[in-house]
């Protein structure tokens, strides 16, 4: 059985994923760097209304686009079910800026039957500075997508 979530995601590489059924993944607007089953790679671009006052990256969007892009890795499995975060938490490293180009990797560490942990690091565009990095777990519901 092929997974279409997977092949979707691919076929989106170097591009935006405006497919994705998430109205705040499209407001996102993420490019596809990468996508294997359970590890996706996106980059986004900062825009002004994703800042704070001080005009550094909001830790609200951060933590958004980290919770995001670990949900897209879950669809990358071909899973046909929902799953939610029971947790998440956020340690903010380094500052970012509006117009900078960031990158989000995700990996599942353990997938279990009903509890999966997951973590993902967000980086500047050439990966030499580490602006976050957040860690879930995120429960199977019986809601099917």
């Amino acid at each position: 059985m092929s997974n279409k979530a997977l092949v979707n995601l691919q076929t989106f590489i170097g591009k935006e994923f405006n497919s994705s059924p998430s109205p705040f993944m499209q407001w996102l607007k993420p490019i596809v760097l990468a996508a294997e089953a359970g590890k996706l790679t996106f980059q986004y671009t900062i825009r002004k209304e994703m800042t704070n006052p001080a005009a550094i990256l909001h830790g609200g969007v951060t933590a958004a686009i980290i919770d995001d892009v670990i949900g897209a890795a879950m669809f990358s499995f071909g899973e046909p079910y929902f799953y939610t975060s029971i947790n998440l938490n956020v340690d903010y490293l380094a500052p970012a800026f509006e117009g900078d180009k960031i990158i989000a990797e995700t990996s599942i560490t353990k997938k279990g039957k009903q509890i999966v942990n997951a973590q993902c690091e967000v980086w500047n565009a050439d990966r030499t500075k580490l602006i976050a990095k957040g860690y879930t777990n995120l429960f199977k519901t019986e809601f099917k997508r």
